[in-house]
């Protein structure tokens, strides 16, 4: 090679060197600019199959669950649909609430939880999307009626939420737990400081003689409930001996006694069993009623039959008066559910529900009660459910309250039930 040759190639090169440092300057500066847009918009999506039974009465709605918009679901889910929606919450990386043993369940769901963008139309344009993709305004604050000052709303999508949940197996003191959750004042009340509460919520526990589960039901709600930014309340229904257990109408008693303690638009019916596996499971009340609790362990987190209405569910007060609430006819155990799952539909609602990887609980073992056997008249009592629901209810309670506690985690209302004080017609 000549020395004028040379230093052609020379030339090449360093120009060839120049052009490629420019390329990957570029390079850099549109990645940057690209981390910052996503990094502010959360735009990320995630997949999920969903493969549960359904039918035209059940419908998988997502009116308030975080991070979910415009998403139209059918009123029936076939068990080879498929939906894509956005997983509510940023990535749980936290490893102290993590279960190891959720691992394998969790990448057959979603892979990962991950980040998805917020929502950004306000509660009054989602209402616009239809009974399955809306906020009630039963439940709901809106400006014109916020009680904390000029505080601002709480966000439609609550920034704390965690996801999948590590849960608490073991009880603690009620103290130690109000020591934990300094922010919740005595009775269970709490109301978030830093914003004005979408949603008024009493969770309703009906109760007897189960007191090592409430310490382990609370010490898992409370965490979760203050994270998803409810102005709620929790009120233990204690059934007082001797009689058989009525979890339906200790249900209708505690939605009474809770709402003469403060404005609550929404109900919870929680089991004292039933722990929540995912905050994203948001305990708000939609437009239809919500079964919360549609994926539990013991049933290997399938749904048992279709219209199941048991364990957690969610319903707002106006809803609840129109459906004269549960029949309080139902002593013993079974039947109450599916009383209450004819109500909605004779009057015409449909029973929605979360994804199932979202819908998550563990049910804590336990023996059967003595007096809480199987009732002999359920399957009697679920003929007449039609004819019944116009006198059977909140307006045939018959109750005494004996003891009313203040604790630090909730307020315990102990109520005597007289099986024939009950009206049994109209």
């Amino acid at each position: 090679m000549t020395p004028r040759s040379l230093r052609t190639t020379l030339k090449m090169d360093n120009c060839t060197k120049l052009k490629l440092f420019n390329l990957l300057l570029i390079l850099c500066v549109v990645n940057f600019f690209l981390y910052r847009f996503f990094a502010n918009s959360h735009h990320h999506l995630g997949t999920v199959s969903m493969n549960e039974p359904g039918d035209n009465n059940i419908v998988l709605e997502v009116d308030s669950a975080p991070s979910i918009q415009n998403i139209e679901f059918p009123s029936s889910i076939s068990s080879s649909s498929t939906h894509d929606i956005g997983s509510s919450i940023r990535e749980a990386t936290v490893a102290d609430r993590q279960d190891p043993a959720n691992d394998l369940n969790k990448e057959s769901a979603t892979g990962k939880i991950e980040d998805v963008q917020k929502l950004d139309q306000s509660t009054d344009t989602a209402a616009d999307a239809g009974d399955e993709a809306v906020i009630d305004s039963q439940s709901k604050l809106t400006p014109g009626n916020q009680t904390l000052g000029d505080l601002p709303n709480c966000p439609v999508t609550p920034p704390g939420l965690i996801g999948r949940l590590a849960t608490f197996r073991e009880a603690q003191s009620f103290e130690e737990i109000g020591r934990e959750n300094p922010e919740v004042r005595l009775g269970g009340l709490y109301t978030p400081r830093s914003c004005t509460a979408l949603h008024r919520v009493a969770v309703v526990v009906p109760y007897r003689n189960r007191e090592e589960h409430l310490k382990i039901l609370v010490r898992n709600l409370h965490p979760m409930l203050q994270r998803q930014q409810l102005d709620y309340g929790i009120f233990i229904i204690d059934q007082a001996l001797p009689g058989r257990f009525n979890r339906a109408m200790l249900m209708n008693i505690g939605f009474v006694e809770a709402m003469k303690r403060h404005d609550y638009q929404c109900a919870i019916f929680h089991d004292v069993d039933l722990i929540p596996e995912d905050d994203r499971n948001i305990y708000s009340c939609p437009q239809q009623p919500r079964h919360l609790s549609a994926s539990i362990d013991k049933f290997n987190y399938k749904l048992p039959y279709a219209g199941i209405y048991g364990g957690v569910s969610a319903i707002n007060k106006r809803q609840f008066h129109e459906l004269n609430g549960f029949s309080n006819l139902y002593f013993g155990w079974g039947g109450e559910d599916d009383d209450m799952a004819k109500r909605l539909s004779m009057k015409g609602y449909k029973i929605t529900r979360y994804p199932m990887q979202i819908a998550r609980y563990k049910m804590i073992q336990h023996k059967h009660e003595k007096f809480n056997e199987v009732n002999p008249k359920r399957f009697e009592l679920l003929r007449t459910t039609s004819s019944r629901q116009p006198w059977d209810g909140l307006n045939s309670l018959v109750y005494t309250v004996q003891k009313v506690e203040e604790l630090p985690t909730h307020t315990r209302i102990q109520v005597l039930i007289r099986e024939e004080d009950v009206p049994t017609k109209p």
